[in-house]
């Protein structure tokens, strides 16, 4: 597989993660598929390993969203600007502490978004409790599952 063709997988998998966070957008499907192109154009054992392991991830993310809450991290008053700062801060804590960073970073970026508008930490922090529980946890899930299967890709690509 050339360079070229995993760059688009690869802006596939990004997109898919984007979507995560917009409502109505099948971002996990989107990172999933991108995974299904690679392994079709790249039948290894490795690939089609990444492909399974992807499904399993992504049917255990979906069985854990359907015992939570079925809101999105936008609309329960939450602006689009609060999902961008909780996915980057989700992306930079799982590169800064692999795989678990996401959790931490994801809530800090909540934090983060509601701290620069309301000024108070009393105020962000509550705000904070507020998204999480208004469909925060649901969006975390399933942008963990996809950055678990981005991370497999990467390290199937590199070291494969």
């Amino acid at each position: 597989m050339g360079v070229w063709e995993l760059l688009l997988v690869g802006v596939v998998m990004l997109l898919g993660l984007w979507g995560v966070l917009v409502p109505g957008v099948p971002g996990s499907w989107l990172v999933w598929a991108a995974v299904l192109w690679w392994a079709l154009l790249e039948p290894t054992g490795l690939a089609w390993a990444v492909l399974a392991g992807t499904t399993l991830v992504l049917l255990a993310s979906q069985a854990v969203r359907w015992q939570l809450p079925p809101r999105r991290l936008i609309g329960w008053g939450g602006t689009r600007r609060i999902a961008v700062w909780a996915g980057s801060g989700a992306l930079i804590g799982f590169v800064v502490v692999p795989v678990i960073g996401a959790i931490p970073g994801f809530v800090s970026g909540i934090y983060l978004a509601e701290r620069l508008r309301l000024g108070r930490h009393g105020d962000a922090l509550s705000a904070t409790r507020t998204a999480m529980r208004s469909g925060g946890w649901s969006v975390l899930t399933e942008l963990f599952a996809c950055l678990l299967i981005l991370g497999a890709w990467i390290g199937a690509v590199v070291w494969g």
